[in-house]
């Protein structure tokens, strides 16, 4: 078997690769040449590796040890506690105080930065 970090990163370079495929070709203007069904269908085609890469780190979870796990686990949690908290507040403030609109795809990335940003801090699965 595999060990659980190489898969990982395998599997998240994969599914990234996709993910950027896909918003280079809506950036590209494909969107502008598609109508209706299409459109829909190329929307959630972009939701498809962001699920990817989220069993990736679910299956990454499950092969690694129960150290591994738990830390992994516990930043996980975090990060989508302050990424859910942030984007939230951004949306009270785009609904009461009229800021700009923050399109609802960046909660994505909102995720990962944050998880990057508290992962060298969260060290103990206590």
């Amino acid at each position: 078997m595999a060990r659980p970090d190489r898969a990982y990163r395998f599997r998240t370079v994969g599914f990234m690769a996709v993910y950027v495929a896909i918003n280079f070709v809506a950036i590209a203007g494909l969107f502008d040449r598609l109508s209706g069904p299409g459109r829909w269908a190329l929307s959630l085609a972009g939701a498809l590796p962001i699920a990817g890469q989220i069993w990736a780190t679910l299956a990454f979870v499950r092969d690694s040890d129960e150290f591994v796990r738990a830390i992994t686990a516990k930043r996980f949690i975090l990060a989508s506690g302050v990424a859910m908290t942030l984007f939230s507040a951004w949306g009270f403030a785009e609904s009461y105080a009229k800021a700009p609109h923050a399109p609802g795809w960046l909660v994505y990335a909102l995720f990962w930065g944050v998880y990057g940003i508290i992962t060298p801090f969260v060290r103990s699965s206590r």
